[in-house]
């Protein structure tokens, strides 16, 4: 995640509430590594489950201090729509 990120919060949260473009939620924890801000775990079941591959744009954009709006293009550009589909269980989160 960008450096400047960051400077949007007071302490950073332990835990970001990932929202996709139909409205699925999905959490995942924050860790702080080398003045970096990283997606730990649940950050790889999500990638997997939204088939997030090499070559792809993820966006982020800061909804709530912590909720992320995630959009992601594939290589040609263009938006991926993801429908909700089985979640891990100790990730999907209950809105």
């Amino acid at each position: 995640m960008p450096l400047d990120l960051t400077k949007h919060f007071a302490a950073v949260p332990t835990e970001f509430k990932l929202r996709n473009n139909t409205g699925c939620s999905w959490k995942v924890t924050v860790k702080l590594m080398n003045g970096r801000v990283t997606l730990d775990q649940g950050w790889a079941t999500y990638a997997v489950v939204h088939q997030i591959k090499i070559g792809y744009m993820v966006t982020f954009k800061l909804l709530t201090p912590d909720t992320l709006k995630v959009i992601i293009f594939d290589d040609d550009g263009i938006k991926v729509v993801n429908k909700c589909g089985k979640h891990d269980e100790a990730f999907a989160t209950k809105e």
